[in-house]
Formats: C-alpha cells, structure tokens, sequence
C-alpha cells in the first residue's frame, strides 16, 4: 500500500489486530478481530470508537469567513451558536443543484469554523474551495488534516464514558450538534454532539494530533470498541444516512444526483434572505418546488426530482447491494445505492417497557434511489443474481428519538395489543363501574399521590362540579354598543352569570390583579389565548396585511424544566415568529447556572435580554423548585426601556401565589396564566390575570384577550367545572396562608430526609433544596421509568423526568415528586420523613413496603383545607338526592 497516507492511530490499528484496507487514499481499518456485526452490535448496545481522522479537515477564519461559507455551502452558517448550536450538516454544492462534496460545519470558538469534508474528496474539495476564495476579501482557509486527530465515540455508553475522562469543561448540552469545548488530562479537546452512526448519543472529538493516542486509549480503556470502517458503513446504512458516490453524486446512468433527491437534504439547505445568493441556489430553488410538489402528491413538477434516495426493506431472500436493479411490477425504476445484512438487538417487551436481549438477528436492508412517485409501503422487487426479491417501501429503518438507544424500526411488526373486556353491554357497564371504584379506592385510600400537577378536589366542589351547569351553555361576550355589557346568547343563565362574576372576584382576591379571566378550561389554553391575543395586539394598527407573529420570545428552555405550552413545539407555535439567522422559531432560553441548573443565571439572561430586546418574556416551569426572578428582570426592563410584556405561567405553582413563594403582580408581571387544579384546589380548568389599566396602552391586550377567549378558544366553557372552581376558591382565600405554609415546610422537609437517606436530591442544599412543593431526586441516568413503575408497584405514584443534562424523556434519570396533595390530606412533616425512608428502601433496597404505604395513607385519608359538610347538611343532602 506504498503511497496511502496513514492516521495517528494507524499503529493502535494494527496492535488490536485490525484488517487495513485502502480506503479514499488512506490505510484505514476495515474491521478487528470482532468482525463488522460484533462491531455494529457492540455500538448499538455499549459504545464504539471509530478513527475517522482520514476525513479532511478545513480551518476557515477571518473577518470575511461568514460571507464565503455562505456562498460555497448549502446551509446557512449564520445560524451557528456555540451558546446552543455549534454545528450543521451542510453539502458543498455546484451550480447544476449537485454535490460537490456533503460536510459538517462546527463552530468552536467566535473567530474561525472547521469544515469537515469526506476524505475521498478532501482534496477536489480544497481545490472548489479555493477557486471560489479569490472572489472573497480576509479570508484564511488552512487544511488541518494532518494537524488535528478526529475520532468519533457513538453509542448508549458515550455519555457516561465522556463524563469519566473530562477533566474540566462541560459535556455540551443534550441535544443534537451542540458543542463545547474541554480538557482531557491536559489537552484540550473540542467535543461535539455529531457522528455517523444515527446514535442518539453521541460525540465526535477534535484533538492535537500530539494528545490525540492518549485520549484515543482513555476511551478505549473505559470500555468502548474499536470500530472500523465496515461497521460504520452498516450503521450509516440502517439510519438512514446518505454516502458521497453513492447517494450523491453521479447515479449509475451517468446523471448527476440532485441534492434534494436524498431527502437528510432538506435539513442542509438554507434560503434564508440574510444567506443571499449562493453556488446552485436557482438550481436548488426548483428541486426545493418539485419537492413540495412531490410530498403533495403532485407530480407536474417531477423532472426537477425525478427520483429521491428511500429506505427500503427486504421481504424476500436476499442481499440488495449497491447498483441492483429495482422494479416496480415489470417497470424498471431505480436502482439501489447501498445495501447489505445488518443485524440487530431483539426486544422485549413493547413501548418504554421494552428491553434488549443479549440476542440479535439479521435483516437485509438498502437504499434505493428510485422514482419520485413512489410511495412509502408500495410492494417493489430487486432483481439480486437473476432473480426478482420481494421489498417494500418503508419509511425508516431506525429511529434516534427516543434515547439512549437507537430504535430499529423493523418492517411488520405489529405492537401487542391488550383485549379489550368480552361480554354485552351490561357486563361492560357493570365492569366499568367495579374498575372504577376500584381504582378510585386505589388512588384516594391506598397510594401516596406525589405527582406535583395533580390535586384531589374536595367533595364539596366535586359535587358542584356535576350540578345542572355542567349541561348547559352560557356564551356571552361584550358589546361596545352596550357600553361593554356581556351579552349572553342563551336563555336561564342568570344563575352562572353570578357564579362568573363571584368567581372573578374572588380569583381577583387571590391573584391580587384587577383583570381576570375564568372560562378558559386548561392551563394550555389560557396560555394559548394570551400568545394569540399577543398576535392581534401587535397586528392592531393593520388588519389587511398577513399578521406579524411575535418577533422574539424568551422562556425557559423544556430541557431546563420549562412548562411544554410555552415552548415552540406547544402552544407557542403558531405564534412566534422564524428568526432569519437561525430559521427556527425566535426563542431565546434564560440561561441558568452552571451549578444550579434548575436557576435562572439572572447576570447572563439580562445581557440577552438587551441583545434580543423580547416582545414577550415568558416565566415559569413545570420542572419548579425555586421562584422565577421576576423583579430583577422587570426592574432591567424599566431601566433600559425595554418594551417587552412579561408573562408568568404560574401552571403548577398558582396555589402557592402569597408571601410564602412569589407575588408575582407586585414583584412585576404583567399577565399571570394557571392551571387551576395543581397546586390550586380547583378543577381542571385554566385562569389569566392581568393589571392593566384601561386608560394604560396594554389594556388593549387585555381587550384581545378577551375576544380571543370567546369566540377565540372557547365556546361552551364548562359549566360544571366553573361552579366547582368557584367553592375551590373560597376554600383557597380561606386556607390558603396556611395551606401554602405547611406545603412548602413539608417539601423542604421531604428533600431533607431523603438527602438523610443517601438519596441524589437536585437543588441548593442552603434552602433545603426546594422553595415551592416540588423535590426533585436523581436516579441514575436513564433510570427514572423504571424506578418510577418500581415506586408504583408499592403504591407510590411520582412521575419520572429527564434531568437538566439528560437528552429526553426516554433516558428520564430523575423523579418529579410534589408534596401538594398529600398536605391536604393533612400529611406533616414527621410523615414525609418517614415516606422518605419508604422511597429509599424501594430505590436502594429493592424492598416491597406496601403494607407500609397503606398503613400511612390511613392515617392520612381525610381531605383538609376544605369546609365542613356538617355545616351545610341539609343542602347538601337534598344535591345529593338530585345525582
């Protein structure tokens, strides 16, 4: 192999008795001793280290880099972060909408990008790339190839190995291409959420080619497998992932690949008005229509993409490899690009309860490059040495979303489904009814309830709940022409006219604000009346023109414990707008402290306020153990004229509104929203609050949200519910100072007894680790469903929740507990002490404490913090007769 270059890690190679092949002029391993299925098996179980140092490696800095980049790639540098997002997959484009080359952009550091390019091409990439710099003023473009060791760890173990060997730095945050930058025993080491295998976790470092053999044997001493060249072909294969001269580039009738034919590509290709024009833009332009065209299932556009790069399975006895021909019935329509057996880890079990064995089996799977108006499950054959095999077309091979593990998604399976009950319509009423008393019995005498968003209501507003208004309507809305009277489109309502007005009233008295809305029927939608209110305030000088969304938006990040309805993903959507650096929704996150990731980091998030300006600021968690900083951001924002309307989603702390936790109207919100039956004792409903005055501009919001309420999110509002929420209210401006007292002394001394008890708590040890009901405890990463359905087994029902650092819900390592419901049925301090000893003989000790749980709950079932039915018998004795 005389003449083939050599990586860094060429001798350690051989040393574990690799097979070198040559590979894009370089001696590369193909597979070790293991062979290239122990090697994909090892990677999609524990971890696998891959040397992918033969890929080229492009430093591009100056004052003039952004501008170039923008011009030679496909994806818009612009909208790199290394605050959030680091990195891009991006294709080097030609001007006929074909790939040079496709690439990974990082952004390390604020000066300079690296551009990783595939080693077959690295040096017809160099030569495109500096043909097109002459055009271009200060700009340094440096090929580090030789300078700087690439290798990739990939796997459910990658995490946990690159905790061990970090000795300074932050691992970056948990989601795909983030980036920081760390020392490794001395060296620094610039470590990036990226690779090639379809990993959920995983990581590709950047090293000094003098450091690079030590970190490689750190890793490899942790226990991660060596992993040649093969293995990381059939990974790529069953994820999905396009290879340059095979998905892209010249297909085998000597045409050009569009770009847009692979459809990863769409991720890749930026036409964002600050990129402007660049290399293959019109080109891309039209593919970009045909593909819309194609998703609708309109063709006229097809000759721009006649053919797109699909998964396909299979069915029949065979290996499709590279070139096969594909045929749909006796027409000839494609041909496959990459194909191969590839093994996997059986499962048991179905859903969040499933498992892998230490068993695989083999699947044959390919990609196939094949007209575009194909459909996803249409039957097709492969003609494989002479003989047509059956395949299908199918939507994915693997799936990354749900970590630790890749999913693989297998092709006819069918999920295990319960029977549902046999019988005739009365024996399914008779069961229905037996089911539900037994598990009303279950939760309300048995169980220890410590799911934070969930209250048991008192009978009283139980029973109020399914009185006559939970049948009928009361519509009403106000009408200038009446000097804003509600006018009320239905007949006998007078009687929830008043319950409507008391309830404000005494909603009024609890939030401490003059405006208030109550026919909102979740916390979700009250929130979602506010951003759409936003909308029509902001659109309120224009209403011909299409409505500006909201232009930038500050909240607490979901990883960081924000409330899902004020994310982009919830309610928020539809009205934030695209920021066109980034081209996703204009959110920025309140960053929080590196040593307390559950605070805000008040210093660094009024920096970002005054760089972003926000229209709307946005306070609030559903992962809460300390108060939002409210009155710091609002005296920032008065101080710097910063026009920005400040929201709190109080969803699971608004029964804790007081001096106890927060004020929020006196410490400067301007609209308080909630959910009415988390810590709040009413029903499940929904509230917004506001102060604005109606001489004030922003009363103006408050009219939008009130029109945006009724007709705009509601029509029949639920009666039953509201009159149950106004007795919750009385009960709660009765109760509450010293409800709110004992809820917040028993979390705090919860999180001390379980700290007491060898337990993880989360949060400042200085304040007893919580300052609302919540107590947060790790369980080890990825952990939290399985200890929770432990917990449940013994009658103790919390909910798992993925931690600060944790990538979702799925690799879940912490609990969420909350101490509301339990305080009200009247548990104190010396009784969460002992709940939390129950809590660590099940998570350490595997122990069954049961009985134990039900002989607490008993001496703990009566329902405080509510009025005595003795006081009101006779009424409520003649509205029980009525049920």
């Amino acid at each position: 192999m005389s003449g083939l270059k050599r990586t860094i890690f060429y001798d350690r190679h051989v040393a574990l008795g690799a097979k070198i092949v040559e590979f894009g002029g370089w001696e590369m391993p193909i597979f070790y001793p293991a062979g290239i299925l122990e090697e994909h098996l090892a990677t999609r179980k524990k971890a696998g280290l891959f040397d992918v140092s033969h890929m080229g490696r492009f430093i591009v800095k100056g004052t003039g880099a952004l501008k170039f980049l923008q011009h030679v790639l496909t994806n818009n540098a612009e909208a790199l972060n290394i605050r959030e997002t680091g990195a891009q997959y991006t294709l080097i484009p030609n001007e006929t909408g074909g790939a040079v080359d496709d690439a990974y952009l990082y952004r390390f550091v604020e000066d300079e990008y690296l551009l990783v390019v595939n080693a077959s091409n690295r040096e017809k990439d160099w030569e495109h790339l500096n043909l097109h710099l002459k055009d271009f003023q200060d700009v340094e473009l440096i090929d580090k190839t030789s300078d700087i060791a690439m290798i990739a760890l990939q796997g459910p173990m990658s995490r946990h190995i690159i905790k061990e060997i970090i000795e300074s730095g932050q691992i970056p945050e948990p989601i795909r291409n983030a980036v920081s930058i760390v020392t490794i025993s001395g060296a620094t080491v610039k470590l990036a959420r990226t690779g090639y295998t379809g990993e959920p976790l995983c990581f590709e470092l950047f090293i000094d080619r003098d450091d690079s053999l030590m970190v490689w044997d750190k890793i490899i001493a942790k226990g991660a497998a060596p992993i040649g060249l093969g293995a990381r072909d059939t990974l790529r294969l069953e994820a999905g992932l396009p290879l340059y001269g095979h998905e892209f580039g010249i297909d085998h009738e000597g045409k050009e690949i569009p770009i847009l034919s692979c459809p990863l590509a769409k991720f890749a290709i930026s036409f964002s008005p600050l990129k402007g024009n660049y290399i293959g833009r019109s080109e891309l332009i039209k593919q970009h229509n045909a593909f819309k065209k194609i998703v609708s299932r309109d063709y006229s556009l097809i000759n721009d993409l006649p053919r797109m790069s699909r998964p396909i399975a299979v069915t029949g006895r065979g290996i499709a490899r590279d070139g096969a021909k594909v045929f749909k019935g006796k027409k000839y329509v494609g041909y496959i690009t990459s194909g191969t057996m590839v093994p996997l880890w059986t499962v048991e079990g179905e859903g969040l309860s499933s498992s892998q064995t230490d068993h695989h089996q083999l699947r044959s799977i390919c990609l196939g490059y094949i007209d575009s108006d194909i459909l996803e499950e249409e039957r097709l054959t492969i003609e494989i040495r002479g003989k047509a095999v059956d395949a299908v077309v199918v939507k994915h091979h693997m799936r990354s979303e749900a970590p630790p593990y890749a999913r693989p998604i297998v092709f006819d399976h069918k999920l295990e489904e319960k029977e549902l009950p046999a019988g005739d319509t009365q024996s399914r009423v008779g069961r229905l009814l037996e089911k539900t008393l037994e598990n009303t019995l279950w939760r309300q005498k048995s169980c220890i309830n410590l799911i934070p968003s969930e209250m048991t209501i008192s009978p009283m507003t139980r029973l109020l709940s399914v009185m006559d208004p939970a049948f009928r309507y009361a519509e009403h809305r106000k009408s200038i022409a009446f000097y804003d009277a509600d006018i009320f489109y239905y007949q006998g309502t007078d009687f929830i006219c008043e319950v409507e007005r008391m309830l404000e009233e005494e909603m009024r008295k609890f939030l401490g604000c003059d405006n208030v809305e109550t026919r909102l029927i979740s916390g979700q939608m009250a929130n979602t009346a506010v951003f759409s209110a936003m909308a029509d305030f902001i659109n309120r000088a224009d209403r011909k023109s299409e409505p500006r969304r909201i232009r930038q938006v500050m909240h607490n990040h979901i990883g960081k414990g924000g409330h899902l309805s004020a994310q982009p993903m919830g309610a928020l959507k539809d009205y934030v707008a695209r920021d066109p650096r980034t081209e996703k929704p204009a959110v920025v996150n309140f960053p929080v402290l590196a040593d307390n990731p559950f605070k805000v980091d008040v210093p660094a998030a009024l920096k970002l306020i005054d760089e972003y300006r926000p229209e709307l600021i946005i306070f609030g968690k559903s992962m809460v153990i300390h108060k939002e900083p409210v009155a710091e951001i609002r005296q920032f924002l008065d101080t710097q004229a910063v026009k920005s309307v400040v929201m709190y989603d109080m969803a699971h702390v608004l029964g804790l509104i007081g001096p106890h936790f927060q004020q929020p109207f006196a410490e400067g919100a301007d609209i308080v929203t909630g959910s009415t039956h988390k810590t709040f004792f009413g029903t499940q409903r929904g509230v917004v609050g506001s102060n604005f005055k109606e001489n004030e501009e922003l009363y103006t919001l408050w009219e939008a949200l009130d029109r945006r309420t009724f007709p705009g999110s509601v029509s029949n509002h639920h009666l039953g519910t509201l009159l149950g929420l106004l007795m919750a209210a009385y009960e709660m401006n009765y109760f509450k100072d010293e409800y709110q007292s004992k809820v917040i002394a028993n979390a705090k001394s919860f999180a001390r007894a379980l700290k007491d008890c060898g337990l993880d708590v989360a949060g400042d040890p200085a304040i007893d680790f919580t300052e609302t009901h919540q107590v947060i405890v790790h369980v080890g990463y990825s952990r939290g469903p399985e200890i929770a359905k432990q917990l449940e087994a013994n009658n103790i029902i919390c909910n798992y929740q993925a931690s600060t650092d944790e990538e979702g819900f799925t690799a879940s390592g912490a609990l969420r507990m909350g101490v509301s419901e339990m305080t009200r049925f009247g548990m104190e301090e010396n009784n969460f002490q002992l709940l939390a000893d129950l809590i660590k003989e099940v998570i350490i000790n595997n122990a069954n404490v049961v009985a134990k749980v039900k002989n607490l709950r008993e001496k703990c079932s009566t329902l405080k913090f509510c009025f005595s039915d003795s006081d009101y018998d006779d009424v409520l004795q003649k509205l029980h007769e009525l049920l």
